[in-house]
């Protein structure tokens, strides 16, 4: 442990063991999802983008590329992070962990930065590979990397809280599938929230994944359905909501001790 009080070691172990999960399982931890995020460029960006009329002045292929990354980035975050800590809970290795000198946070930040470190790392591969089928550029590229860096480790937060409110596999499915996929697909990425009706658009600012998305491409592209003050504020203040709901969880001990 350092002078700070951090035990470094643990959170070492803890990020490393995870990060080796990645290794061991490739073909479903980076290829699956970079091949079905492919597809969409290919049916979307090669294929139909060039027949589609541009959307701020951005070529439709290159349109959807921030929103897809996006939705690639928030799945595989909450997929990441909630068998992380759900599988301990599984196994009952998770006791050992809560007697361990190892504090809440300490826990917390090697888990959810493993599992952000794999999305981020799967945002860039999927950034790389749609170079290969549609022109693009990165307006403000420290910008593109904060809200990268930011939407993972919100995103990882999130799946933590959903890993330890889980009680069998099937939950661990049940709010990616049923709620953040349908406002992924909802939250701009295949449009801008301009192109819809005022009622709906209006709706549509009630979805947070909104914010993320369209401060994303403005990163790219610098065009943004909401401003970027607006986008940044949401993730933080989502990110702080989450650390706020692990802090809890932590100190009541909800199904962690029982």
């Amino acid at each position: 442990m350092s002078a700070l009080g951090i035990n470094w070691h643990a959170i070492r172990a803890i990020y490393l063991f995870e990060m080796a999960r990645t290794w061991r399982t490739p073909l479903q931890s980076i290829v699956s999802p970079v091949l079905s995020t492919s597809l969409y460029f290919v049916v979307f960006g090669a294929a139909i983008g060039p027949r589609m009329q541009a959307i701020d002045g951005v070529p439709y292929g290159a349109f959807i590329v921030p929103g897809l990354i996006m939705l690639s980035l928030l799945t595989q975050s909450i997929a990441n992070a909630s068998f992380a800590i759900y599988f301990p809970k599984f196994t009952g290795t998770i006791y050992e962990l809560l007697s361990a000198p190892v504090a809440w946070w300490e826990a917390v930040i090697a888990y959810v930065g493993a599992a952000a470190s794999k999305s981020i790392l799967l945002g860039l591969i999927i950034l790389l590979t749609a170079t290969l089928f549609v022109p693009m550029q990165i307006a403000h590229p420290v910008w593109m990397v904060l809200f990268l860096v930011l939407t993972a480790t919100t995103f990882s937060l999130f799946g933590f809280i959903i890993g330890i409110w889980a009680d069998g596999f099937e939950r661990l499915q049940v709010v990616p599938l049923l709620i953040v996929t349908p406002l992924a697909f909802l939250g701009g990425s295949f449009y801008s929230i301009d192109m819809l009706p005022p009622f709906w658009r209006t709706v549509t600012l009630f979805n947070p994944v909104v914010y993320l998305i369209s401060g994303f491409r403005w990163s790219f592209y610098g065009v943004a359905d909401v401003s970027l003050g607006i986008s940044l504020g949401m993730t933080l203040v989502f990110l702080a909501a989450c650390v706020a709901a692990i802090g809890w969880i932590f100190r009541t001990g909800y199904r962690l001790k029982s």
